[in-house]
């Protein structure tokens, strides 16, 4: 098995996206030409978070308990820790369901790719510049419709800054509104890709080098449980550097 397993391409395999879904103990899926296999997680995500707000959620409760409680402390937390603190009271709370939903999506995603069943979408840059370009277009949309033009301009313009070094700083903050777009995309997509290539690689190696390799086994478990961590973290991180890139084009001011 040495000579014929191939760790590059068993890892390769397993992160990059395809039209077949692997199911344990089944033949592989073979899914449509229009739909990939990290854009059937998407919308398995989006199933899962309406499922849960729609019914696993209980509005009829007075005091929240158990999971209702879970889920309303998570919100509280994204609305006064995130949304207020980074984008001021009133634009805070008006924007709070759009970071609640990128929070809660981009965890359940980072968790389903933690399932052997699932596949990892946050480890493809294409969902995560998705989600970055929604951040890109309540920063230039949103600022255009709460400050109009000239506000939008302001965002640009520092003020108190001579007219000569205008020249080069202008063009440096526009090509800087996209290089936090891209910040975004590639903070989450290469945390996600990373952490589940080491546990691939110490998985592989059981494979390559069997039974000498088995303690790699517990450092893949060890790593596992890490990885739980840093889908609640790279979530929030996503949450938080979305709402203050917003705030800073909102109130350039401060």
């Amino acid at each position: 098995m040495s000579h014929s397993f191939n760790l590059e391409k068993y890892i390769l395999h397993h992160m990059q996206d395809s039209h077949q879904w692997h199911l344990p103990f089944l033949p592989p899926l073979q899914l449509p030409s229009f739909l990939s296999l990290h854009g059937l997680m998407v919308i398995i995500a989006v199933i899962v978070l309406i499922t849960i707000f729609c019914f696993g959620y209980d509005k009829k409760v007075r005091v929240p308990r158990r999971f209702t409680n879970l889920l309303e402390l998570l919100v509280i937390f994204i609305r006064d820790e995130v949304a207020i603190k980074s984008i001021g009271e009133q634009d805070g709370r008006r924007l709070t369901p759009f970071l609640c939903t990128m929070f809660f999506f981009i965890l359940t995603l980072n968790l389903m790719g933690l399932i052997p069943v699932f596949s990892t979408a946050t480890a493809n840059p294409n969902v995560t510049g998705a989600l970055a370009f929604f951040t890109l277009c309540f920063m230039i949309f949103g600022t255009l419709y709460k400050n109009g033009f000239k506000g939008f301009q302001k965002a640009f313009i520092p003020a108190g800054v001579p007219r000569g070094i205008l020249i080069l700083l202008v063009p440096i903050e526009v090509f800087g509104l996209f290089i936090k777009t891209c910040a975004l995309m590639i903070r989450l997509f290469a945390n996600m890709l990373a952490g589940h290539m080491v546990i691939l690689a110490m998985l592989g190696l059981v494979l390559l080098l069997g039974v000498a390799a088995l303690p790699s086994v517990l450092l893949a478990v060890c790593v596992g449980v890490l990885e739980v961590f840093i889908a609640f973290l790279q979530a929030y991180i996503f949450t938080l550097l979305t709402a203050v890139f917003i705030g800073q084009m909102y109130h350039p001011q401060h």
